[in-house]
């Protein structure tokens, strides 16, 4: 007899059987006895068969019979209209007369059921195809299941694979379902359904898609600005399963990261040296994405430098370079005066040309930088000596 055997409540079960015993004890008659949940009669186990006297258990009552020949040595039992109290061991016992009597120590433990068992491979990864299959037991003689699918709109149209015969000898109803799982499909609840003709009886069983699929980024900052000294975040969202492990990077270097659905990358106190791209990078087992984003670090003007001729001579042309660093690029000025003598807008650098300086000429200049967050000034003074120097008397 099979060591397991399973059945839908409400419906029968044959439970296969045969026995044997030496030739040469030929008996007249051939009696048996199915007991529930022990072996051995002293401990009064519930009677479920009985050919001798036909007295059985109440919760067998009407529930039970011999389908096979015990002549033949066929011992296999049926039990109808099952209920969940059924379930458990069954043994047999062999009775030829006299002290010829044996339950062998092989049993079949029932199991009832109320869901049909949807069996999904153990990976599932969206743009493989995929068989996932609904198998029933089908060993009630006089009820044979139908399945159906339940959910699988959209993802393909089931094969009926038909009864199989397992190791044991018991029998199982298979249905199948191929398709091409999407990253869609993750998390669809696929059922099927076990019914059975002229009956009211239904069961139905669930699982749900666990689709792998490699992450795609779908939440990102645009571009940002900041302006200095203030806290910055950039937020990376992924969509994958599993999750994906999220880095954030710059100039190839690791900032941060973290196995999440969203990973933030704070910046407290940004100053103009973390201006620049910063890359978003997503990544599981089945691939990766990654996103770029551009910081740029809005400050005032740094205090521009002036570089040039400071001391020159009547009539030499003399040339001078102002220059700063901001963000955005300023407004640069110089002055002598209050008279504006050269200006350049959103340019880091501004010359000066004095062609054929004076004496005039000499004096205090002011470098002025501007932008909208703030202005800074840089003095100097440029000196111009005569050509011929007055001699003195």
């Amino acid at each position: 007899m099979p060591s397991s055997i399973s059945a839908f409540e409400g419906t029968c079960v044959s439970i296969p059987c045969r026995f044997d015993f030496p030739d040469e004890l030929r008996p007249a008659v051939v009696h048996g006895v199915w007991y529930f949940n022990s072996p051995y009669p002293k401990n009064y186990p519930p009677v479920v068969f009985k050919s001798r006297t036909q007295v059985v258990h109440e919760s067998f009552q009407g529930r039970s019979r011999l389908l096979g020949d015990l002549g033949l040595r066929n011992c296999t039992l049926l039990l109808s209209s099952l209920s969940p109290e059924l379930g458990g061991k069954y043994y047999f016992r062999g009775d030829l007369g006299g002290y010829n009597q044996y339950t062998f120590s092989e049993h079949s433990v029932l199991d009832i059921i109320n869901t049909p068992n949807i069996v999904v491979p153990p990976e599932v990864v969206a743009g493989s195809e995929v068989e996932v299959s609904c198998m029933v037991p089908d060993n009630c003689p006089e009820l044979r299941p139908e399945l159906s699918w339940l959910g699988h709109e959209g993802l393909g149209e089931p094969a009926v694979l038909g009864r199989l015969r397992e190791d044991e000898g018991t029998w199982v109803q298979v249905s199948l379902l191929h398709f091409v799982p999407t990253r869609e499909a993750n998390g669809h609840r696929l059922g099927c359904q076990a019914s059975f003709p002229n009956t009211t009886l239904q069961f139905e069983g669930y699982a749900s898609l666990d689709v792998k699929y490699p992450p795609v980024i779908v939440e990102m900052n645009a571009s940002v600005e900041a302006i200095e000294g203030s806290h910055v975040s950039l937020l990376c969202g992924a969509d994958s399963n599993p999750l994906p492990l999220l880095t954030w990077m710059r100039d190839g270097t690791v900032l941060r990261e973290a196995v999440a659905e969203s990973l933030f990358l704070d910046l407290e106190e940004v100053t103009p040296a973390e201006d620049g791209v910063y890359a978003c990078l997503a990544e599981n087992a089945y691939g990766q994405d990654n996103r770029t984003v551009g910081l740029s670090v809005m400050y005032a003007p740094r205090k521009p430098m002036v570089n040039g001729t400071m001391v020159a001579v009547e009539g030499e042309t003399v040339s001078i370079l102002c220059s700063t660093q901001s963000n955005p690029d300023p407004i640069l000025t110089i002055f002598k005066e209050k008279q504006i003598l050269a200006t350049v807008i959103y340019e880091s650098e501004l010359q000066l040309e004095l062609p054929a300086v004076t004496p005039e000429d000499d004096g205090e200049y002011w470098c002025v930088a501007e932008n909208q967050y703030g202005q800074r000034a840089t003095t100097f003074n440029l000196s111009v000596e005569c050509e011929y120097p007055l001699l003195l008397s």
